[in-house]
């Protein structure tokens, strides 16, 4: 496991971009807007870890209510899990609090997310390891 990426919660991720680009040697950003979390997501890519800032696209999208009760900051972290079905199955019998079941993310890869109350007030994400290198391979795993 190592940690994939942490996701910083901005107004404005074009003004965050400036500000971080200040101090980091970013070779290479993506930036996504995904629908179905209803936020825009730039990834600056780091030698062995990612950040994330995250700007929510819609007054309902739950970064805009993050934003207004704690303003910008760390939102989340985020774990690439080994075997993500067996490490979701291990931290619920743990009696970990899942927010959600398993679904998919940013490149199609699984995620979810475990309560910020069973980690000691850390939203923490868990997400499937990356397809292999040449980004082509899909699993075809029934979901």
């Amino acid at each position: 496991m190592r940690v994939d990426h942490i996701a910083i919660a901005v107004n404005n991720v074009d003004e965050a971009l400036k500000n971080y680009q200040k101090i980091l040697n970013v070779d290479h950003l993506e930036i996504e807007t995904v629908p179905n979390e209803k936020v825009k997501v730039a990834m600056l890519m780091l030698e062995d870890t990612r950040i994330e800032l995250m700007e929510p696209t819609s007054p309902d999208s739950p970064i805009s209510k993050f934003l207004k009760e704690r303003g910008e900051g760390i939102h989340h972290i985020a774990i690439t899990a080994d075997d993500i079905v067996k490490d979701v199955d291990r931290a619920k019998s743990q009696g970990m609090r899942m927010l959600g079941d398993l679904r998919t993310g940013s490149y199609g890869r699984r995620i979810t997310f475990i309560h910020p109350k069973s980690l000691n007030g850390v939203l923490t994400e868990f997400c499937e390891a990356p397809p292999a290198a040449d980004g082509h391979h899909h699993n075809n795993n029934a979901e």
